[in-house]
């Protein structure tokens, strides 16, 4: 064989090495992304001709595929769209999201768990199904988390997250606004993408789910984790003295801070649990200031801050505690301010692990895994993810929760017959717009079955009446009501 003839072989056969190498890749290495990735025209448009599974709430199908008239076989519906958007997303040929792209592998029928049930389909010669879905959420509790966003005055923007302290079980999680999915679940795709363009450029974000990808200042509701920093440093408990007044001079600086109503806090010392009752703003900045910033992230961080915990439900932002703050931004974090930020669910979070002893809890959406059949294929075990406090601790911060609601700013959490912890919390935001009012409670405070974090990001209401608890508690009690009357 002459040289030129020898060279084009090799050449052939590395061009067909390197073809067989590609192959083994995307077949093998990179079937699963491949498969998964909401640009996959070829799964979408065979999911679409195939019966999708449903998203249960209890017994109720909230997202479901029914037969069309069309070539796709199967038109995706949600029966109660801008209640349960945050949670399901949408199903599209341009895209998924929410709960829909998270268990789509299940919902598409592509799922390993299923591959029983896809051989029993090819042996009986049956069109293919996809699983089902269970999620966590009580019916009750969402549908009280809703209305509360719903009656906020003017066009509010909000979000409401509720867990069960014990299990990390998402009980409800409301946002507004909001959007249909099923506009984006049409097979007008022409509509669909002028509809994706059009709510991606409303700068009322509706797409966005507030509970897990918005993060603002807590506000007052951060007073937890700094109350929680002083416990444990060994310091303090429930009613030690500790300082109160008019002001606090932040350190190395000539600005002073005040307390929201400009008084003093019932005196110059206060038991810690009168400072959270009253929510005294020189208390709080007092303590930061003395833990000092490492301190202070270590209980933040043991809450959850700076990471994400929410593994079935794409989008949760990471709720910030910098470490590497100053010492007058270390003072203002104590009060939720400078350069701390959270979601509603990180807040509920943080009121969980006090209701739960001190052990913080994964959050999750998905209960369970099912076959077209409903047998059951997996469960979600509930998973500790940190011990965030002592039950001493846990046990000090519940009394003082539950006298602010008793006789502090959290009044409006009250519910008779059950003994309530809760805080309210009002941030600060720019010059030109009204503070966020946050809330964060937990029922029955001896026997803790759901905690919730309540943010009221905007509303038509007056700079001077806006409150945490005012726009928040009512909110939070209507959810534990429905938790707990179940």
């Amino acid at each position: 064989m002459n040289k030129p003839i020898r060279v084009v072989s090799v050449f052939c056969l590395v061009l067909f090495l390197a073809l067989l190498v590609n192959a083994t890749y995307l077949m093998y290495v990179r079937a699963d992304d491949l498969g998964k990735d909401p640009r996959n025209r070829r799964i979408i448009t065979a999911t679409f001709s195939r019966e999708r599974g449903a998203i249960l709430v209890g017994k109720e199908a909230i997202a479901r595929s029914v037969p069309s008239n069309d070539k796709y076989k199967f038109q995706r519906t949600y029966s109660e769209p801008f209640k349960y958007a945050p949670i399901t997303g949408y199903f599209s040929w341009f895209n998924q999201t929410g709960v829909e792209r998270s268990q789509n592998s299940v919902l598409a029928g592509d799922d390993s768990r299923l591959f029983v049930t896809r051989l029993v389909d090819l042996l009986s010669n049956t069109d293919p199904k996809g699983g089902n879905v269970q999620l966590t959420v009580n019916a009750a509790a969402q549908d009280a988390a809703w209305a509360g966003l719903e009656n906020l005055p003017g066009d509010a923007q909000g979000a409401v997250v509720a867990l069960e302290p014990t299990t990390g079980r998402v009980l409800a999680m409301a946002s507004t606004p909001t959007f249909d999915p099923n506009n984006f679940a049409s097979h007008d795709f022409a509509a669909v993408a002028e509809l994706g363009e059009r709510l991606n450029a409303d700068e009322r974000e509706p797409l966005i789910n507030r509970a897990i990808a918005t993060t603002l200042p807590p506000g007052s509701t951060f007073k937890l984790v700094t109350a929680a920093a002083a416990i444990e440093s060994g310091d303090y408990d429930a009613d030690s003295m500790v300082p109160g007044g008019f002001r606090f001079k932040l350190p190395q600086s000539s600005t002073s801070i005040g307390n929201h109503d400009g008084g003093d806090c019932g005196g110059r010392r206060i038991t810690l649990t009168q400072a959270l009752q009253v929510s005294c703003n020189v208390t709080f900045l007092t303590l930061a200031n003395e833990l000092g910033n490492e301190a202070m992230a270590d209980q933040a961080e043991a809450f959850g801050f700076n990471s994400t915990s929410l593994e079935d439900l794409g989008g949760q932002a990471p709720s910030l505690y910098p470490r590497d703050m100053d010492a007058p931004q270390t003072a203002m974090s104590g009060i939720g301010q400078s350069s701390v930020t959270a979601t509603p669910l990180q807040m509920a979070m943080v009121a969980a692990a006090i209701a739960n002893d001190g052990d913080v809890m994964r959050p999750y959406v998905v209960d369970e895994v099912r076959a077209p059949n409903l047998s059951v294929l997996d469960r979600t075990d509930p998973q500790s993810i940190s011990k965030a406090i002592s039950s001493t601790t846990a046990e000090e911060l519940t009394k003082m929760l539950v006298a602010t609601v008793e006789t502090g700013t959290a009044t409006p959490a009250q519910i008779p017959g059950v003994e309530v912890a809760g805080k309210t919390g009002t941030a600060q935001s720019t010059a030109d717009r009204p503070p966020y009012a946050w809330f964060v409670s937990f029922a029955p405070a001896n026997d803790p079955k759901v905690a919730v974090a309540v943010l009221v990001q905007s509303s038509d209401t007056s700079r001077d009446e806006i409150a945490g608890g005012l726009l928040g508690g009512p909110i939070a009690k209507a959810i534990m009501e429905a938790v707990i009357n179940q």
